[in-house]
């Protein structure tokens, strides 16, 4: 499908809505499963333009183009109407997950002081839960509310056209936190567009094209790829609630079968969380008869977090019988920083693979191995998966952190990008977004480039990621990835929830030590607790990870801790915050199982 000559000359996302609703009016552009299954609401491009405009009249009537408002939001089709009602008033968007019991107060707390909001939209049902917790949080009691659900849309015909360009900041993007404090990555009308261009040729969406995404719509895989790249290409898109897919993960599955999507996908834990998951709650019968085709399903895009070689294999073991195709796979690799996508392959192409020395890799060189399919137990072999090439008008230098010079192709380095998509840098923190947006090279002095904090090589052009920065576990003068430790472990030891175990160093008697915290799998808590035998089982349980661990890596392993169910640190769209795991293990405040 060629795009209309609107859409590839807009300056802003505002420019492609007023293109939809005009030209395809009464087109269903978004449905959202209530429940995750067959309760529906929708919004055609007219529906959505019109509401758009009176949530905008309602901001323009009280503030000034520039300022910034916080969208408060449960997973809805009200959120995306309030974030284009916001870009329709020239408001810079903050979209943020509203507060759950004891969870996520204290990262609003933080974003509100680092943007002095004065505005919050909501829905009426949000805000008289938020009411009662004004008396403990007075930020929240002295803000600005608007239910936008409460809205009349005939407010629409006061709405006036903003004065922005393409170099307007759309929204702010705050980072997940996995690493460091969040912090707010300000995103441009030209941003997006360069990205949503990329992400449409690289996908190679047509107009028979159709989507289906569980994503959290406040980051960015979810907002941009789930929401903001439907409305671009002109393709609906199917919605649900991220807990309806964590419920139940063959919702997602059925809602891709159900609905014909060409288009779907999910961070590296959600494929193996659909294996492990349906496999444990369905009989071999029952998983025979499922009424199930994912033959539609043309491109499963795969990124946000390290991608394992086994997850896709097991995924394809499982889903092949109903039409799923290894070519499906789409690795790739973006960050917040860069608005979404970095890099990505050939559709239809099979995932491309390398694989490569453990050993080598821990002292950041990359030596190919030949892959015995007989032996991937092998603990010097890593299977690394390609996340394609860079994207149109970009460059991507791999770079050694220390020297600040190209590495040799050889030479695992920092991942540097520079391009059309690369933000504008953090909101109200100067100092950095010089250290990660404004990279020169020592001898070229080539750029500004964004510096990832991420780990990687190239060959052939092709991408492979192999760790984050900050992450690394240096023991003995050898890197280890924490990543491949905690896969290692959840893999091999049923009683640990996936994607639940954090491994990261400490320093003890000058050197550093192992430490590992793992989340207990809820079944076995509670199988566990009512027996007699509760201390040996948890001390079994240490020894089998601690084996594991030997077994795999040649490492010692200082300390393990096991942790109540729920209980891990995690980033509100689910990611380990082993930053977070660390200081609560020093500050002895992790809930671990006596």
């Amino acid at each position: 499908m060629n795009l209309p000559e609107n859409i590839i000359k807009a300056n802003t996302l505002i420019d492609i809505l007023q293109y939809r609703a005009t030209n395809q009016r009464e087109r269903i552009a978004y449905i959202f499963l209530v429940d995750g299954e067959t309760e529906t609401t929708s919004l055609t491009y007219w529906q959505l333009q019109q509401q758009s405009k009176a949530i905008a009249a309602a901001l323009q009537s009280h503030y000034s183009p520039g300022e910034v408002a916080l969208l408060l939001y449960p997973p809805s089709l009200e959120y995306i109407t309030a974030f284009f009602g916001c870009l329709m008033a020239g408001i810079i968007a903050i979209p943020v997950y509203p507060p759950r019991p004891n969870r996520s107060i204290q990262r609003l707390q933080g974003i509100m002081a680092d943007t002095h909001a004065k505005v919050a939209l909501t829905t009426q049902s949000v805000l008289a839960n938020l009411e009662r917790s004004f008396s403990h949080t007075p930020e929240l009691e002295t803000m600005n509310w608007l239910a936008t659900d409460s809205l009349d849309v005939d407010l629409a015909e006061k709405w006036q056209s903003p004065n922005i360009n393409r170099d307007t900041i759309a929204f702010l993007q705050y980072t997940s936190g996995s690493t460091a404090t969040p912090k707010g990555v300000m995103i441009t009308h030209h941003n997006l567009l360069s990205n949503l261009t990329a992400i449409y040729q690289y996908f190679e969406i047509t107009s028979s094209s159709k989507l289906v995404s569980w994503l959290p719509m406040y980051h960015d895989m979810g907002l941009i790829g789930g929401i903001l790249e439907p409305l671009y290409a002109g393709v609906p898109v199917t919605l649900m609630s991220p807990l309806m897919f964590l419920q139940n993960p063959l919702r997602w599955l059925k809602a891709i079968s159900h609905h014909k999507a060409t288009v779907s996908g999910a961070p590296n834990f959600a494929y193996d969380f659909c294996v492990k998951k349906i496999s444990n709650q369905l009989s071999t019968q029952q998983i025979q008869d499922l009424d199930l085709d994912l033959s539609c399903w043309e491109l499963a895009f795969n990124g946000a977090e390290p991608i394992n070689y086994q997850t896709l294999e097991n995924f394809i073991t499982a889903f092949e019988p109903y039409g799923f195709r290894r070519e499906t796979f789409y690795p790739c690799y973006g960050m917040a920083e860069a608005t979404l996508i970095i890099s990505g392959g050939k559709k239809s192409s099979p995932f491309v693979t390398k694989t490569v020395s453990m050993d080598a890799l821990e002292n950041d060189r990359v030596i190919a191995m030949n892959l015995d399919i007989n032996n991937l137990d092998d603990h010097n072999i890593k299977i690394a998966i390609g996340c394609g090439q860079t994207l149109p008008q970009q460059e991507i230098v791999i770079v050694n952190p220390d020297t600040l010079t190209p590495c040799q192709k050889d030479e695992v380095g920092e991942i540097w990008v520079k391009g059309n998509s690369i933000a504008k840098g953090y909101w109200n923190q100067l100092e950095a977004t010089q250290n990660s947006f404004q990279a020169y090279l020592a001898d070229s002095k080539d750029g500004p480039f964004l510096r990832t904090g991420d780990l990687g090589f190239l060959d052939h052009g092709e991408l492979f990621i192999t760790g984050r920065l900050k992450d690394l576990i240096i023991i003995n003068g050898s890197n280890f990835y924490p990543q491949d430790i905690e896969w290692i472990i959840e893999e091999n030891i049923p009683s640990i929830k996936s994607s639940c175990s954090a491994a990261f160093s400490i320093s003890f008697d000058g050197k550093e030590c192992l430490v590992i915290v793992a989340e207990v799998d809820r079944s076995f808590y509670q199988l566990s607790k009512s027996s007699d035998d509760f201390s040996t089982k948890i001390k079994e349980l240490i020894r089998s990870i601690r084996r594991t661990v030997t077994k795999n890596f040649d490492l010692e392993v200082y300390q393990i801790l096991l942790l109540k169910p729920g209980t891990i640190p995690k980033t509100s769209s689910g990611k380990i915050q082993r930053n977070a795991c660390r200081k609560k293990y020093l500050e002895n405040t992790l809930d671990v199982i006596n």
